[in-house]
């Protein structure tokens, strides 16, 4: 049954607003009107894309929207509401209208006789595998809600991991920008002015200062050009991102780099072991866990890894010994993975060592901004002194001269 977001007027004279299932629209004013609503405007929250059948809406869901809409659902399949409720009462709570037009959908493919993890499959773009392959789970366990609390919980602590990373690395990132602009602005305005009084005294200038006039001169003129080109060696490197051999062998770079590989090796397999535990202690396969795990990797260095991880655990290896062949995963992950499948306590394992991955790489990124903060602003400072310096010599020469 199709779902409908209409506006009305109350008898009271206020507007109020909200999503109703009807077959169509002249069906949902009908509702609305037996409700003691005025429909003012009825439209389908759904619009067709093609032949293929799927429903698609502009906007996308963010990763802070999906993990409060999937804590509130998780909280009210817990309070045993049906699934139907429980998406109504997480479309009211949205905020955003695309939020409310999303799981409004999902909620008219579950009323028209669709699974819940068969309806979240109509919007790949918003719910990754991993998140449907989860559902999934849960539906055919008949213990979603319980499914739905660790899915709560997997997204809000993989979402609050990638934005304390983020966090971190803004203030070192403002600092590069203003200290650019700053200097920037200095050689190409500030300096051509103060020195082009120095011409005028014919006196021989000091190197440092003849250092700097030429570098002002040289920002002037082929400063916008410089631009022009470093905006386009990032287009075409993001168009050579595009190619599979190129994209494999930049991320295997990345992943030897020797401060930022650590970074990137350890958030990509901290998702991947949060996500691999969490599947396989809900009941999905391993083959089919491990494949939804890539998904998640970044990087594909590491999702070459474990795609040739899975050929061979389809082959009976281990796999501690099928990720160890990669030679891509830490040592640690490893060897956690190996004491798991000898104690029979695999999923736990993998928790422990995504949560462990997680505390070292967030320790790395607040320990590495720490060092460039001061670096940064003393690097700043040093420029800065020097544009003064050369500026003052002269002066100081023209003193001594008068004397």
């Amino acid at each position: 049954m199709p779902a409908y977001r209409y506006e009305a007027a109350e008898p009271s004279g206020q507007l109020a607003r909200g999503i109703v299932d009807a077959d169509s629209p002249r069906h949902a004013r009908n509702l609305l009107r037996e409700r003691g609503l005025t429909p003012l405007e009825v439209d389908p929250v759904q619009a067709a894309a093609g032949a293929t059948g799927l429903r698609v809406m502009a906007g996308r869901l963010g990763a802070a929207e999906l993990a409060l809409a999937t804590r509130q659902l998780a909280s009210l399949l817990s309070a045993r509401l049906p699934i139907e409720r429980a998406l109504s009462a997480v479309v009211e709570q949205a905020d955003r209208q695309s939020v409310r037009d999303r799981f409004a959908a999902v909620r008219s493919e579950v009323v028209g006789g669709q699974t819940l993890a068969q309806a979240l499959a109509k919007f790949p773009r918003d719910f990754p595998e991993v998140y449907r392959a989860l559902v999934a789970a849960g539906e055919q366990s008949g213990d979603l809600a319980l499914v739905m609390n660790r899915l709560a919980d997997y997204v809000e602590s993989r979402t609050a991991l990638v934005q304390r990373i983020m966090l971190a690395f803004t203030y070192p990132a403002i600092v590069t920008v203003v200290a650019t602009l700053v200097i920037v602005a200095l050689l190409a305005y500030v300096v051509p002015q103060v020195v082009g009084v120095f011409a005028q005294t014919r006196q021989q200038l000091p190197m440092l200062t003849v250092a700097l006039i030429a570098t002002s001169d040289f920002v002037r003129e082929w400063g916008l050009a410089l631009l022009l080109l470093a905006v386009g060696a990032f287009i075409a490197f993001r168009l050579a991102l595009r190619s599979p051999t190129f994209r494999l062998s930049w991320d295997r770079s990345m992943l030897n780099a020797p401060i930022a590989g650590r970074l990137i090796r350890g958030l990509n397999t901290a998702r991947f072991g949060s996500t691999l535990g969490i599947l396989v202690s809900s009941g999905v396969p391993l083959i089919r866990a491990l494949d939804a795990g890539a998904r998640t990797l970044s990087n594909e260095a590491l999702r070459a890894n474990v795609h040739d991880a899975i050929s061979r655990v389809r082959e009976g290896a281990p796999l501690s010994r099928a990720l160890k062949a990669g030679g891509q995963f830490p040592p640690m992950m490893i060897h956690m993975i190996a004491s798991g499948e000898a104690t029979g306590e695999l999923p736990q394992m993998l928790e422990r060592t995504a949560a462990a991955l997680s505390q070292e790489t967030e320790r790395r990124a607040l320990t590495l901004t720490s060092l460039l903060e001061p670096l940064l602003i003393l690097a700043m400072g040093a420029v800065v002194l020097l544009i003064v310096l050369a500026v003052l010599l002269p002066i100081i020469e023209i003193n001594q001269l008068v004397r």
